[in-house]
């Protein structure tokens, strides 16, 4: 049988054409690229990276009918410790793969009897107990003894990872899916998450680093990072709370009226998310407010709220159907007003809330981390995010961010946010950019970096050991270096006056002047030119600052190199990668050589993680 083919049938066949190409380009590339030359003999770990709510499941399943095709036997389909998603992940395998077994979490029966006749697929959450059964399951029956294994490990990042990393231990979850992929003669393993910082954060020793990356590409009706967060400008789907002095209220007419265009022109479910905290006191708040608002509304339904819910009809522009007149916009509104359609929601540990709550007329839904991985709201137009953190996680916030999918109008998106919020949110899209650019140029030490008060993930999953820190706007520099050849690094920098006080150049020729240098073990020169290609994949023809001086006559070893008229020269240059470049002496140290010795300062108020593979 040939699995790929028959799935991408399976989804032709259902009118997704366009859904059918993106899934066969991945799994033909993945395929031929690491499947294909898999040895049957080792382990070895992949990514699947894709953007939040892009539709990664059905580019799993691809990648899974290939590995099926291509002589793997048996999948493990691993889904955050959720009863309600491993069921919806189960019945979608049993609903979009043909010719296979499929287990869920009590059929080891069925997985025995089948002896591997047909390729099983075993869908399993990531829970301890789940974990620890099927690793004796495996175990037991012997098949994997003489066969590979293939594991997809979705939201990899979120529960997989070594959490007593830095107590010299193995968390519960780690050790278990360890003893599965070891348990076979040999596997291939393969993350997948839209918040890769976690993994790429992982040393090779630890076993979790992706031997490779590979990034598929949104389709186009996606409303993703770049729509909400662009470069250039703050786009009109985003209002500041910062300027309101009623925010819920507009937050809830703003919904009533989008609601009404999407009802009376034939849609199905228009969803609203307030999302202002972990606390549940923070949400019975909000539920309150956004109830009394609505009162608000019935009690002023021909005067003020008429008004302002024009002011708000006259804001958006659907792209997917043709603006309705006000009349009937106001008549819907009303309508849903009077009659009491309308939910409020309310999501967290305390209340039991099923997707299918939320998946028709016009709700509510107010929360905190269960709005978190794995939830998807169908028809969300409309955010309310407030959630603040001491200190902020890159990757928490992106899967906190539901606004992401694609059967959003664009024309009538409306996130509200605070602008402080907002900047966090595009400096961690402009990071997400940056991997997709460095993963896309084919660089295999991918770097990330972000504002002085963001981290990228948890800490728990991070070795101390082996994570540094280089901090932009900090002048680093060897005190034991050396040069290749002192005579070629001389004649690259002759045209550099030292009666210039500065020159713009390639950030390729400080790479290139970077490599003559042979460094003291306290300067991260690899670090640094992988920093200069992360920036270089970003932006091709990005230019830096090179300060060259000769004739310095600086002691080896001791405080600043750099004289105070060149620190204060390198620190006025505060968005660009900064070389200074001294031709010392070497009457005071340096091996009574006349080399040259960098120091160099990387944009600041940024901070960039680099992991270091060295031993204990």
């Amino acid at each position: 049988m040939q699995y790929l083919k028959t799935y991408l049938k399976k989804i032709t066949d259902r009118g997704n054409v366009k859904l059918a190409e993106s899934i066969s380009k991945t799994a033909d590339d993945v395929g031929n690229k690491h499947i294909k030359n898999f040895s049957f003999t080792s382990h070895e770990i992949g990514l699947l990276f894709g953007n939040v709510q892009s539709g990664k499941t059905g580019q799993m399943f691809g990648i899974m009918c290939k590995a099926a095709d291509l002589g793997f036997p048996v999948f493990i389909l691993l889904t955050t410790d959720n009863v309600v998603l491993q069921q919806q992940t189960l019945e979608r395998v049993k609903s979009d793969l043909d010719g296979f077994c499929i287990c869920g979490e009590n059929d080891a029966r069925l997985f025995t009897d089948n002896s591997l006749i047909e390729p099983a697929i075993i869908v399993l959450k990531k829970n301890v107990r789940i974990l620890k059964l099927w690793a004796n399951i495996l175990n037991s029956t012997g098949f994997m003894k003489g066969n590979p294994l293939f594991v997809i490990d979705d939201e990899a990042d979120a529960a997989s990872l070594n959490t007593l990393v830095n107590r010299d231990r193995q968390s519960s979850i780690n050790k278990y899916l360890d003893i599965i992929k070891n348990g076979a003669s040999s596997s291939l393993y393969l993350q997948v998450t839209g918040t890769p910082q976690a993994i790429f954060l992982q040393t090779i020793a630890s076993g979790w680093h992706p031997y490779f990356t590979y990034y598929f590409q949104p389709g186009d009706a996606y409303l993703g990072g770049d729509f909400f967060f662009p470069v250039s400008k703050v786009p009109d789907c985003i209002s500041f709370l910062d300027t309101m002095k009623e925010p819920t209220r507009n937050v809830v007419i703003r919904h009533l009226a989008v609601t009404a265009q999407i009802l009376a022109s034939g849609g199905k479910v228009s969803n609203c998310l307030f999302h202002p905290s972990v606390r549940v006191a923070a949400h019975k708040r909000y539920a309150d407010e956004i109830s009394k608002e609505l009162s608000w509304c019935r009690e002023n339904l021909n005067g003020d709220f008429k008004a302002e819910l024009e002011v708000q009809y006259n804001s958006f522009n659907p792209t997917k159907t043709e603006k309705l007149s006000y009349d009937i916009i106001y008549s819907v509104a009303a309508g849903l007003l009077s009659e009491n359609h309308i939910k409020i929601l309310v999501m967290n540990g305390k209340s039991d809330i099923d997707s299918s709550d939320y998946s028709e007329g016009c709700n509510f839904i107010v929360g905190g981390n269960t709005l978190g991985r794995g939830v998807t709201f169908p028809g969300l137009q409309t955010i309310y995010y407030t959630r603040t953190s001491k200190k902020p996680q890159a990757d928490t916030m992106w899967q906190h961010s539901r606004m992401f999918g694609y059967d959003r109008d664009p024309g009538m998106m409306m996130i509200f946010i605070e602008e402080n919020l907002y900047k966090l949110f595009a400096d961690i899209n402009a990071t997400n950019n940056s991997i997709i650019a460095q993963i896309e140029r084919g660089i295999d030490d991918i770097k990330l970096y972000y504002p002085n008060g963001l981290n990228p993930t948890r800490k728990n999953v991070l070795d101390n050991d082996h994570v540094e820190i280089i901090s932009g706007g900090t002048n680093y520099y060897p005190f034991y270096p050396d040069n290749d050849s002192i005579e070629e690094l001389s004649k690259l920098l002759e045209p550099f006056s030292d009666t210039e006080p500065y020159y713009q150049v390639s950030l390729r020729f400080i790479k290139e002047t970077l490599a003559h240098i042979i460094p003291s073990p306290d300067f991260k020169l690899q670090a640094f030119q992988s920093i200069l290609d992360t920036i270089l994949a970003e932006q091709s023809t990005a230019q830096g600052i090179l300060i060259a001086r000769r004739g310095r006559n600086v002691a080896q070893g001791t405080g600043a190199l750099l004289s105070p008229n060149d620190w204060q020269l390198g620190a006025s240059f505060t968005d660009k990668v900064v070389l200074t470049m001294y031709q010392v002496t070497g009457t005071k140290g340096w091996n009574g050589k006349q080399m040259w010795v960098p120091n160099i300062k990387l944009p600041d108020g940024t901070m960039y993680y680099d992991v270091i593979e060295r031993e204990n």
